[in-house]
């Protein structure tokens, strides 16, 4: 026989599922008994700017740095991006990480014959935020900059480093 008819009806079956609350108070262990799920709640927005650079790789070269020049060493690159999406003028922001072997959030190059030496440099970024019409080229200027203070006593050799700018949105 079907609980329908054994509980009276559709409204047994709800005084029925009412008795549980009741039945949990008074068997506690029956509570401790009951499984649980965590639910992850996720929503990503999309932006109305969407931003990509030209190309997925260039060089910052600072060539031969002379310990005896009187300035800092200075190089510069360039590379085109472009906004689209929906909204009709794009706001971006571009930022660079710390590179390879970076530390303290600054970034250095590494010597490929000494490991453990290191030359510090600082970038520039132009325009590293901005707000242009969709649909049209850009140009990121590069300018990265090693102080003379730190190359004058550097160990002779090659340094390299890799680092990654990032376009938002």
């Amino acid at each position: 026989m079907s609980c329908a008819r054994k509980c009276g009806g559709k409204g047994g079956l709800k005084a029925a599922l009412a008795v549980v609350p009741l039945l949990l108070v008074l068997f506690p262990s029956v509570s401790r008994a009951a499984s649980t799920a965590a639910v992850s709640v996720t929503a990503t927005v999309l932006s109305k700017s969407v931003c990509r650079f030209d190309s997925k790789s260039l060089a910052l070269n600072f060539g031969n740095v002379d310990p005896g020049s009187p300035s800092d060493a200075t190089a510069v690159a360039t590379v085109g991006f472009r906004c689209g999406g929906s909204a009709g003028t794009a706001v971006f922001a571009i930022v660079a990480d710390a590179g390879l072997h970076g530390t303290g959030g600054f970034p250095r190059m590494q010597n490929g014959t000494i490991p453990s030496e290191f030359l510090p440099y600082f970038l520039a970024l132009n325009p590293a935020t901005g707000a242009v019409p969709k649909n049209t080229n850009q140009t990121l200027t590069i300018t990265g900059t090693i102080r003379r203070s730190d190359f004058q006593d550097a160990y002779v050799g090659t340094y390299i480093d890799t680092m990654v700018l990032l376009i938002l949105p």
